[in-house]
């Protein structure tokens, strides 16, 4: 999605940021993008863990009944 963007483009919708958010708010919407940056990779942490889990669970069962 974003491989088409160039530095230009950037540039240009930091400015917009800049213009709609105003400067002082910009690292507040920042550390909230990062707060829920962390929060998805930590629940996508979790699925994978529990698939990962519950795989190993199911080999173990098969691996038993042979």
């Amino acid at each position: 999605m974003f491989l088409f963007i160039g530095g230009s483009e950037i540039i240009i919708i930091l400015f917009f940021i800049i213009v709609f958010f105003g400067a002082n708010k910009i690292p507040s919407l920042a550390r909230s993008a990062g707060k829920v940056i962390r929060e998805i990779q930590d629940a996508s942490d979790d699925v994978r863990k529990e698939i990962q889990k519950n795989s190993s669970d199911i080999k173990d069962d098969f691996d038993i009944k042979k």
